[in-house]
């Protein structure tokens, strides 16, 4: 099964289509954790590189990312209008492995400035190199499907591929070294470029709409009220999904003081999350995409607003929270690409807009995350916190910033969610 056409409903794509199609998922997620959890200790331990300059690097060259998603965006499309999602998706893949392969390899001897530019060069290769590919994967994925739950299937099998590759990239590092994630990495693009190229269905030709195109169409869908209405739902949640995701090591250190297992609970998180998928394809299917999303936001906070009350030593109870909560997540990954891809089928941009609308999407993601980090930081600050405090009321701000404010956060996005549900505005 090579291609499909763009009006066969999704229950004619069959599984061996499906996993085709979301395997490359699972090297680019396992090329996005490591550039986080890796590079600053990494360049600090073997090139002893300052980590204020290490820092701002890695700020500097994802505001870069960020604001060069919509711009990659209306490329894909330039693209799409022409062809197909394959090219953009090629050309991205030879900076990401070639960058992200790098990255790892300095050459040793150089000066700081010779350094930071190396790792300058390399982050940016393959930060630019992942963007596209992602947003061209993503955009190739919401034309798969004319029906919700057909949307939902697509995006739950990638981004249960992504969580697959999240666990490997935590796991690998630490157990047989960084080479070794790297090979795996290059490994796994190529195969599921094959997959892809070879066996994942295509979207049918599609002559496009007129209108704006190129730069001028970067704004278009912020014309659109379904989707000024489902960003901010989008940035509600991920702003309260972002916190936690900032302080998670902080508290796991300070708070439960429980540093060494720190691996044991994200990789049971994000193995919660990947096995949730399949529960919340059906949940979608069965109550629609606005039910199943709001049922993730709220059993979300039944299960982690718990964390608050955790004191030190509490393994078993923050693993549970960890199980749960990492359910919960699966709605999160699911659900929201799926309502975008009939956000943009409802617009009638299908086929011709999808890389303007995941290029802010992806925008708007990596936003969330900085805003969180300027969020929550200096808020711990000015309360008192301190990594490595063990004082008591330091320990209390930081329980509250970590659990009781997403919380907070994620039930006035679901809120807001309601509302847009009710008056049918997405």
């Amino acid at each position: 099964m090579s291609t499909v056409d763009a009006t066969v409903r999704p229950a004619h794509i069959g599984m061996s289509g499906l996993l085709a199609h979301a395997a490359l998922g699972l090297p680019l997620a396992m090329m996005a954790l490591p550039v986080y959890v890796l590079v600053p200790r990494f360049y600090a331990d073997e090139t002893g590189l300052a980590l204020a300059t290490i820092g701002a690097l890695l700020l500097g060259t994802r505001l870069l990312d960020a604001c060069a998603d919509p711009l990659l965006g209306a490329w894909v499309d330039a693209h799409r209008r022409i062809g197909s999602y394959v090219r953009p998706i090629l050309i991205a893949c030879a900076p990401l492995a070639i960058g992200f392969a790098l990255l790892f390899s300095p050459p040793a001897d150089w000066t700081p400035h010779a350094t930071a530019l190396w790792l300058a060069l390399t982050l940016t290769a393959s930060y630019l190199g992942y963007s596209l590919a992602s947003i061209a994967y993503q955009s190739w994925g919401s034309e798969l499907a004319r029906d919700d739950a057909g949307r939902t299937r697509i995006t739950a099998a990638r981004e249960g591929a992504g969580l697959i590759g999240v666990v490997l990239a935590a796991a690998l590092p630490q157990a047989l070294g960084i080479p070794s994630l790297i090979v795996l990495f290059l490994v796994t693009l190529a195969l599921a470029l094959l997959f892809l190229l070879r066996r994942s269905p295509r979207p049918a030709p599609h002559a496009g709409t007129r209108g704006a195109h190129g730069l001028a169409g970067i704004a278009v869908p912020l014309g659109s009220p379904r989707f000024r209405w489902l960003l901010a739902v989008f940035v509600g949640n991920g702003i309260a999904a972002a916190i936690p995701a900032t302080l998670v090591l902080f508290f796991i250190a300070d708070r439960l003081q429980l540093e060494h297992h720190s691996g044991l609970f994200l990789a049971l998180y994000f193995v919660a999350g990947a096995a949730s998928m399949p529960l919340w394809v059906r949940a979608a299917a069965r109550f629609g995409l606005h039910a199943a999303w709001l049922g993730g936001m709220v059993a979300a906070v039944a299960a982690f607003v718990w964390a608050y009350a955790l004191a030190s030593g509490d393994l078993a109870a923050y693993a549970a929270i960890c199980a749960l909560s990492g359910a919960a997540l699966g709605a999160d990954l699911a659900l929201p690409p799926a309502l975008l891809a009939r956000v943009i089928d409802a617009n009638g941009h299908r086929g011709a807009r999808e890389g303007a609308y995941f290029g802010l999407w992806n925008f708007v993601n990596k936003l969330n995350l900085a805003l969180a980090a300027g969020l929550a930081l200096p808020l711990l600050g000015a309360i008192g916190y301190a990594p490595g405090s063990r004082d008591p009321d330091a320990l209390h701000a930081l329980s509250l910033t970590y659990a009781v404010v997403p919380c907070l956060l994620k039930l006035a996005a679901a809120a807001l969610l309601l509302l847009a549900w009710r008056r049918r505005r997405f």
